[in-house]
């Protein structure tokens, strides 16, 4: 061995101590990457997550799956448009880090909504939605405080919608829209215990009364179309509110618009298809409108002229007792 080579190779040694073990070293947290196998294996190890492979790290190398950079625990767990049958496992419970969870646009996928989802305290975004999923919804979901994004829409699930979830004190969005929930509307959500979120309940089979409690939530968007929902929903109007959206179109209410009180910042209005009768209020000329749909109604009167009412089509307005005025035909 000549003096050269006697000098690098115990630095060469001394380097490949240091290497190795960090090219070696897996982030992936050995029970989080256990439970996602036995997840993989529970829905009969599909082709979309063939990257999970037992030899590779979960935290590096797989998709639908992410890690915290600091814990290496996984946080994230997504998998979305593709083939996967099945129901939802129960060790997704398992993963005790996990602040989102989705399941989304997956094809033969049923069942109910896993249980085991109440364990993950952590967990600030859920969407299980284009499923298929049945069953009711679970009021469980309301222990799950850190949660700022619920979506269980285009699903089958049925029976009445929990009171629990105006528990959720995080809540931005809530989407129930387009499944078969039927019942009436929670009044607890008119007094939500945190912000009010965005909420969508339509295309559902919803009946009776607005609830009255509604008065008080100050909603930016609430979406109750395609219901049985009957009487009164001017409560949702109100000059104090700060809401831009509202629709409540194909119900069964019946109320005098010509009363209502119009919030200064509404952009959305679609009230078609109901049984509303009386006039439309001047205010409405006030308010900065991108829609408006009060067709198929029992509407009378002149339509105010002014702001952005004649801007929108007839078809904004016919099919009315009475309504008329531009863009419809002249009053008599």
């Amino acid at each position: 061995m000549d003096s050269i080579t006697q000098i690098l190779l115990p630095l060469l040694l001394l380097c490949s101590s240091f290497v190795s073990p960090t090219l070696s070293a897996e982030l992936c947290n050995p029970q989080d990457k256990k439970t996602l196998l036995q997840i993989k294996q529970s829905f009969g190890n599909p082709y979309i997550l063939a990257s999970w492979k037992a030899d590779t790290d979960c935290c590096k190398d797989w998709y639908q799956v992410d890690c915290d950079s600091v814990s290496h625990r996984i946080t994230s767990l997504t998998i979305f448009a593709g083939e996967l049958s099945g129901t939802i496992p129960p060790e997704v419970g398992d993963l005790p880090f996990l602040k989102m969870l989705v399941f989304h646009k997956l094809t033969n996928f049923t069942g109910p909504i896993q249980p085991a989802i109440a364990k993950l305290t952590n967990l600030n975004f859920l969407r299980l939605s284009w499923l298929n999923l049945t069953g009711s919804v679970p009021s469980f979901l309301g222990q799950l405080k850190n949660l700022t994004f619920l979506d269980l829409a285009f699903n089958k699930l049925s029976g009445s919608i929990p009171s629990e979830l105006a528990m959720l004190p995080n809540l931005d969005a809530l989407h129930l829209d387009r499944n078969m929930l039927t019942g009436s509307i929670p009044a607890s959500f008119g007094a939500f215990h945190g912000k009010v979120p965005d909420l969508y309940l339509s295309h559902n089979q919803l009946s009776g009364k607005i609830p009255a409690s509604l008065k008080n939530a100050d909603f930016n968007t609430i979406d109750l179309s395609r219901n049985k929902l009957e009487g009164d929903a001017s409560m949702l109007f109100g000059a104090n509110k700060t809401t831009l959206m509202i629709d409540v179109s194909r119900n069964l209410l019946e109320f005098d618009l010509s009363k209502a009180v119009f919030p200064t910042t509404l952009t959305n209005l679609d009230l078609n298809h109901n049984k509303i009768y009386g006039s439309l209020p001047m205010e409405l000329t006030q308010l900065n409108l991108q829609l408006l749909n009060v067709s198929y109604n029992s509407l009378c009167g002149q339509i105010p002229q002014g702001g952005k009412l004649q801007s929108f089509d007839n078809t904004s307005y016919f099919h009315n007792r009475c309504l008329c005025g531009a863009p419809l035909e002249n009053c008599k």
